[in-house]
């Protein structure tokens, strides 16, 4: 790491390089002028100029040409040393002057004629603050490497698309951040049966992530091995009851709709706990699959009241979580005629074709929350 000098008097120079040698300091870079730090640093050169590996910049305020100010800004404004702290090292002793230099981006200042301890001083400081955001430039390169990490695994237990003899079932999922509170699975039960659930954890992020893993790894055992909707949603709520922590303020809980489909009967049977409504088109009639339940894990006990709809040609499934209507009116609600007549419309196209046609994705706006929509069809 190098410390540059720059000033256009050699014999200032060899001040400051005489009292940093002393001091212990080593690999001292000097330039006499603006234009000789741009080429030290590479600035205005190729992107394949290496980088110079500087840990701080001390700086004339006045130099012929360009002056300190004016290089103080040039050289903070590249990504690559927006970081390194610059003292000014001046004569000028206008307060207004070195409010600019401030402004500027400078960190310090030091007036000539230079006290050896005052400058020593104000570059153990800079030092030390050079070295705080460092550490915390490697601790946000970690973070987002492990959510990044943790995204991808995420990802791994959504379940891949179905598309047998029988249906099609597909999702589109856009998560607010790296990670989502967000969850689907599908299982194929046996010959003639597939369980669906799709569920919206509370709030977004890390914590609803970890929360939708917790019930990922129970999930596919308990759909698969309870054959009752009851039993499944009443043992749900049991997991996400274990999570409730004494004292604690908050409290987990999920919305989901948790369906089983039945090509031999031709039949659906449905639990929505709490949940946006499901669109079912049933024979191309629009049917809602309404809440009725509370949402999971609100209450130690779940009461669990099913719904049951029967198709007798074809029928057509649209699972959503609320972000999907959020990003649609901005926050605002949506009449289940609007959200019937525009998934009519759409009703062949993939899930993130689906999505596309419903949210304006150009209108520079920030997405709030988690979407995601689950379709099935029947063949």
């Amino acid at each position: 790491m190098s410390i540059i000098i720059v000033d256009d008097n050699a014999t200032n120079q060899l001040i400051i390089q005489t009292i940093l040698a002393k001091a212990g300091y080593r690999n001292l870079l000097t330039a006499s002028s603006a234009r000789e730090l741009y080429d030290l640093l590479g600035i205005g050169m190729s992107a394949t100029t290496p980088d110079t590996d500087v840990e701080l910049i001390l700086m004339d305020m006045m130099m012929p040409d360009i002056d300190g100010i004016e290089a103080c800004r040039t050289v903070l404004q590249d990504s690559r040393y927006k970081d390194i702290p610059i003292i000014f090292v001046t004569a000028v002793g206008d307060s207004n002057k070195m409010a600019e230099a401030l402004d500027a981006g400078a960190c310090d200042y030091v007036m000539k004629p230079i006290n050896r301890m005052e400058l020593l001083a104000r570059i153990r400081s800079a030092m030390r603050l050079k070295q705080e955001i460092d550490r915390h430039k490697e601790r946000d390169k970690n973070m987002r490497y492990n959510l990044e990490l943790a995204k991808q695994v995420q990802l791994s237990v959504l379940s891949s698309e179905i598309d047998d003899e029988n249906v099609r079932i597909n999702a589109a999922y856009q998560p607010s951040s790296e990670l989502a509170g967000d969850f689907y699975n599908w299982y194929r039960i046996d010959k003639n049966r597939y369980g669906v659930i799709l569920l919206d954890m509370m709030g977004h992020g890390i914590s609803s992530s970890l929360v939708c893993m917790y019930i990922s790894s129970v999930l596919r055992d308990t759909i698969t091995r309870m054959h009752d909707m009851e039993q499944v949603m009443n043992e749900l709520n049991r997991y996400m009851n274990q999570l409730h922590i004494k004292d604690e303020l908050m409290n987990y809980y999920f919305t989901a709709i948790y369906l089983v489909l039945d090509v031999e009967e031709k039949s659906i049977e449905y639990v929505n706990a709490g949940h946006p409504p499901g669109i079912a088109f049933l024979d191309g009639k629009p049917a809602l699959l309404e809440p009725c339940c509370s949402a999971i894990g609100f209450f130690e006990k779940l009461k669990v009241t099913k719904g049951k709809l029967y198709y007798e040609q074809n029928a057509g499934i649209v699972l959503y979580t609320d972000g999907l209507t959020d990003g649609m009116t901005g926050g605002k609600e949506m009449s289940s005629e609007t959200l019937i007549g525009l998934m009519r419309n759409e009703e062949q196209l993939d899930p993130s074709g689906l999505v596309a046609s419903m949210i304006q994705t150009d209108n520079g706006s920030v997405q709030q929350d988690d979407i995601c929509l689950v379709t099935l069809y029947t063949k």
